[in-house]
């Protein structure tokens, strides 16, 4: 395969006892190295190697080579990049929205542009349930407009969807990246994204996640038969809240784009680290001695050892890539 030095196996029959896929009720995570979505269903490609946990949905293999005139980096041609320089990690932060991820990218080293793979085919137009009644055009939006957008309250900016006739502007992000449905491990039913509050009167609404209370007009997920609110930002689709959360973004979660988990060999420590987002627990940094809750940190797991990505860069043994 071109993006990933090992034979990968198709799964296009429900696998064996060997490969589980993603089930955030059974705490199983199964994550597409391509656009960092769970795998729920056949067909996907795996890694031969028992011991590598590369997988691909099927529709992630088929990707086009190159993408020409995207409506953000018109001036020059958008090449496929399965791993972006200039380290193995692969870790980039997208151009549009903002968001880290070390899966897909399409890119101009030229310019020295990345986006990831959803925001490299963003539509011309697209309809959504908060606004059936029109179309949602594709806009680049900047901050003197002073417009705000619907989902999370926050001033546009970079590329969005708006409705010339009501008035009504969304981000790329909160449009395109929050499924309408999810199921999460603290509900047996299915939440559903709410653009209301969820009952006929406003009351207090408090996250059953972070226990914090949030403004009900703003997008979040809720459950009606057990009275369940989560932020959006707290019930990701990858479902990492045992983690923690990030609240950079008030409603997308910051690390959705990124699928942690991979091993990796410090020259500063003897053991394996585990490439992890930090939670309470992790302390402080050892190097710099800042709080590693939230952020993305290497982690060992044989002893106490712990600090943050930036930290840690400089130490990452540059050999030969086995597991991506």
């Amino acid at each position: 395969m071109f993006c990933h030095p090992h034979p990968l196996v198709l799964f296009d029959t429900f696998p064996n006892g060997l490969v589980s896929l993603h089930d955030p009720m059974k705490k199983v995570e199964l994550l597409c190295d391509g656009c960092v979505r769970p795998i729920a269903s056949v067909p996907f490609y795996k890694c031969f190697k028992h011991d590598c946990d590369f997988v691909l949905h099927k529709w992630c293999t088929r990707l086009p080579s190159q993408i020409q005139d995207h409506p953000h980096h018109a001036k020059h041609t958008l090449v496929f990049m399965p791993k972006i320089p200039p380290n193995s990690l692969s870790l980039f932060g997208c151009d549009i929205c903002w968001l880290r991820c070390n899966g897909f990218a399409y890119g101009c080293m030229q310019c020295e542009y990345y986006v990831d793979i959803h925001c490299g085919f963003i539509p011309d137009v697209i309809t959504h349930e908060a606004h059936p009644n029109h179309l949602l055009s594709r806009f680049k939006a900047s901050s003197v407009d002073h417009k705000c957008c619907k989902a999370c309250g926050w001033g546009m900016e970079g590329i969005g969807f708006h409705c010339h006739i009501c008035d009504f502007y969304l981000h790329s992000n909160c449009a395109l990246l929050l499924p309408r449905t999810i199921r999460h491990k603290y509900d047996k039913h299915p939440l559903t994204l709410r653009y209301y509050p969820a009952e006929n009167y406003i009351g207090e609404y408090f996250c059953e996640i972070c226990d914090d209370e949030f403004d009900p007009t703003r997008w979040f997920y809720h459950c009606s038969t057990c009275a369940y609110s989560m932020h959006t930002a707290c019930a990701p689709l990858k479902h990492q809240c045992e983690r923690s959360t990030s609240f950079v973004s008030p409603v997308i979660y910051y690390y959705l784009n990124v699928k942690f988990g991979r091993r990796i060999e410090l020259r500063c420590h003897p053991y394996l680290v585990t490439f992890v987002q930090g939670i309470k627990d992790d302390g402080q940094c050892i190097q710099c001695d800042r709080d590693l809750q939230y952020n993305m940190i290497f982690k060992c797991f044989q002893c106490k050892f712990a600090l943050h990505y930036g930290c840690g860069l400089e130490c990452v043994q540059e050999t030969p890539d086995t597991s991506i």
